[in-house]
C-alpha cells in the first residue's frame, strides 16, 4: 500500500498569460511544495481546475510529472468523472502514464443514488490497477456519500482512502465505525483537520500547503505524536488562512497569494476570475500577519 503521508496538496494549475497551461513553473512550484511539507502530489482535482483542463493538458502534466517525480514522492491524479466510462478511460489513460494513485470524486451534477455510487465506484476498481481514493464532496457534487456506501467500498482492496469534504465531524465519526482500520480518511478541509484527525482521520488534502506546508505537516505531525495541544495551536494560529482562501471560489484566492509569494502561476481560466482588489487586500493582510510573505 502506498504511504500518502501526512499532507497531500490538492495542486494549483499554473497558466501562463495566453491562457495556456504553464507546466515549467508547475514542477517548480510542486519541487518547492515537496521540499516544504507536501508528502504527496495530487493533480488535476479541484484545484487543478480540472474541469476546463483538456484531456491533452491533463496528459502533458502527468507525463512531466511522472518524468519529474516518479520514485521520489507519490503522484496522485484526479480522475474522476459524472460518466462512470470517461473516469474509466482517464484512469487507465493515467495508469498508463505512471501515475501511482487516482482520485475518484462522487459524480456530480447527474445526483446518483447511493447504490448508483457503488456501481459507478466499483466499476473503475475494476478496470484499473490504481490505488483508489474516493473524494465525497457534497457541496459540489450536490449528493452526499453515506458512511454505509463509504463502508460498503472500502471492502474493495483497491479502494485504500477517502479525501472526505462533507464538514461534517459526526460523517467522519460515522466512517470511522464502519470502515476497517486500514483504510485511510484524509480532511478535504484544511481547518477541519485537527478535529477530523481527533475522530480517526490520518491527514490531509489541503490547498493551504501550497502557502504554509511545512507548518500544516508540523500540526499534522504533531497530533500523531500525542501533542494534540500543540495541534490546536498551530490549527487556530492558521485558521485565518485556511478562511481567506475561500473567500471565494477556489482556487482563486491561493493563485492570487501564490503570485504574491513569488511564483508565476497566472489567473483561473473562465468561468472562474481573479480575486477583487478589496479580496486581493484580505489575502495580503492574512499573509503578512502571518509573515508568508
Amino acid at each position: 500500500m502506498i504511504d500518502f503521508g501526512n499532507v497531500i496538496t490538492a495542486l494549483i494549475t499554473p497558466f501562463d498569460s495566453n491562457d495556456n497551461v504553464n507546466i515549467d513553473e508547475s514542477v517548480r512550484l510542486s519541487k518547492h511544495l515537496v521540499a516544504n511539507g507536501t508528502d504527496t502530489l495530487l493533480l488535476t482535482g479541484t484545484t487543478g481546475e480540472s474541469p476546463t483542463l483538456t484531456h491533452q493538458e491533463e496528459y502533458d502534466l502527468y507525463q512531466a510529472y511522472v518524468d519529474t517525480f516518479k520514485g521520489k514522492v507519490p503522484i496522485m491524479v484526479g480522475t474522476g468523472s459524472n460518466s462512470t466510462k470517461t473516469a474509466i478511460e482517464a484512469t487507465q489513460k493515467a495508469q498508463a502514464f505512471g501515475a501511482d494513485a487516482t482520485l475518484q470524486v462522487v459524480p456530480y451534477y447527474n445526483k446518483p443514488s447511493q447504490a448508483g455510487m457503488i456501481q459507478h465506484f466499483k466499476a473503475i476498481a475494476a478496470n484499473t490497477d490504481l490505488p483508489i481514493m474516493l473524494y465525497n464532496i457534497p457541496g459540489r457534487t450536490g449528493v452526499n456519500m453515506s458512511p454505509e456506501t463509504i463502508a460498503e467500498l472500502a471492502e474493495v482492496p483497491s479502494i485504500v482512502g477517502i479525501k472526505e469534504a462533507a464538514g461534517s465531524v459526526e460523517q467522519v465519526k460515522n466512517i470511522k465505525a464502519l470502515v476497517p482500520d486500514s483504510f485511510e480518511i484524509y480532511s478535504g478541509d484544511d481547518g477541519l483537520t485537527v478535529d477530523f484527525m481527533k475522530e480517526g482521520a490520518v491527514g490531509v488534502v489541503s490547498v493551504a500547503s501550497h502557502i504554509a506546508g511545512a507548518q500544516i505537516q508540523e500540526m499534522v505531525a504533531a497530533f500523531k505524536a500525542g501533542d494534540v495541544s500543540n495541534a490546536n495551536s498551530i490549527s487556530k494560529r492558521l485558521m485565518p488562512l485556511f478562511d481567506v482562501l475561500f473567500i471565494t471560489s477556489n482556487p482563486s484566492p491561493v493563485k492570487y497569494a501564490l503570485n504574491e509569494c513569488g511564483f508565476n502561476v497566472g489567473q483561473p481560466r473562465l468561468p472562474l476570475i481573479d480575486v477583487t482588489d478589496e479580496e486581493k487586500q484580505q489575502v495580503k493582510d492574512v499573509l503578512t500577519s502571518l509573515s508568508l510573505l
